[in-house]
């Protein structure tokens, strides 16, 4: 059992955000990031190594590998599985920690991916198959069974992994509460999900399509729901970037919130809403009792079932 002062941490990882391309096969009407295929250039390996050497010293600790998602039968797929692994393998090379979201992956991917990472992730976003019809018809690797299949794969090669909702693409209560229990049973089954994020969906200026974005006056009940249908052991996250009003977010961490995911530069996704600094969120905890601390992108329960070459990696990096 967690005692008093334990219960009132809030964490969050100091990090930054790597994008091999925004070149993304998908087009969901809401999606604030991609761009289409041919259209982005490939981040170098000299270019990321410029940037991240920028970044030693910082306090900077997790390196977000974010990409849009080359398609399954590309001739350039191979390429771009070389160059997360790539990415990754740098940022291992100069003291920081990868954690990867690439979109679905094969199997042997994942696998591959696993040795250069210490954790992953992909969202879930709903599982109401009906959305493919509407803001995913676009978005064939929206399918829910393809989300959820990923997320067997990761508990079947141990890999810590990061899931979460998105809220306000057109799901009903129903369709969350279904959506959570989904993630809970294959958690169950695996025991390797270490964070769900719940993710209001926030309109922004690069936007294909006119979704209006979710109600933040919900976000805490919600909240409520997936700490009361997921196990205690998986944390719960949201975005303090995309909840402007201070007292909003306090009620998600009295609903069971326990984590503010990524604070860098920049959120990729919601480029209109950025991080709001480490001080300011600092202003808004700690009068209500909250005290805010840095975590890995590694929850401190999956460090023993790391390699010990990544093992190796987060003693280094000072956890």
């Amino acid at each position: 059992m967690l005692t008093d002062s334990a219960s009132r941490l809030i964490t969050y990882s100091p990090a930054y955000t790597l994008v091999p391309t925004y070149e993304c096969f998908n087009r969901c009407g809401y999606c604030n990031f991609r761009k289409d295929p041919g259209k982005s250039p490939w981040l170098e390996l000299s270019e990321a190594e410029r940037i991240l050497k920028t970044l030693i010293g910082t306090g900077i600790r997790e390196i977000l590998i974010l990409s849009g998602e080359v398609h399954p039968n590309s001739e350039k797929r191979t390429d771009w599985g070389d160059r997360l692994y790539e990415l990754c393998e740098l940022a291992l090379s100069l003291g920081f920690l990868p954690h990867t979201n690439a979109g679905p992956l094969s199997f042997q991917e994942m696998a591959r991916l696993k040795t250069v990472n210490v954790s992953m992730g992909l969202m879930v976003e709903q599982v109401n198959p009906t959305l493919w019809e509407t803001v995913h018809r676009h978005a064939p690797s929206k399918v829910p069974s393809v989300r959820l299949q990923q997320l067997e794969w990761a508990g079947e090669l141990r890999i810590p992994f990061t899931t979460g909702l998105l809220l306000g693409i057109g799901e009903t209560p129903g369709d969350r509460q279904a959506t959570l229990e989904a993630i809970g049973q294959i958690h169950h089954r695996w025991g390797h999900i270490q964070e769900v994020i719940i993710q209001p969906y926030r309109p922004g200026t690069h936007q294909s399509g006119e979704a209006p974005g979710f109600d933040l006056g919900e976000l805490p009940a919600v909240v409520a729901m997936a700490r009361e249908i997921l196990p205690e052991a998986v944390a719960l996250q949201v975005p303090p970037n995309l909840i402007e009003e201070p007292e909003i977010l306090l009620a998600c961490l009295e609903a069971g919130c326990r984590d503010l995911g990524g604070i860098g530069p920049t959120d990729e996704v919601n480029p209109d809403y950025p991080h709001p600094q480490i001080e300011r969120l600092t202003r808004i905890l700690e009068p209500a009792g909250w005290e805010l601390v840095e975590r890995s992108p590694i929850y401190p329960q999956y460090y023993d079932g790391l390699s010990p070459r990544l093992r190796s990696h987060l003693l280094n990096a000072g956890y």
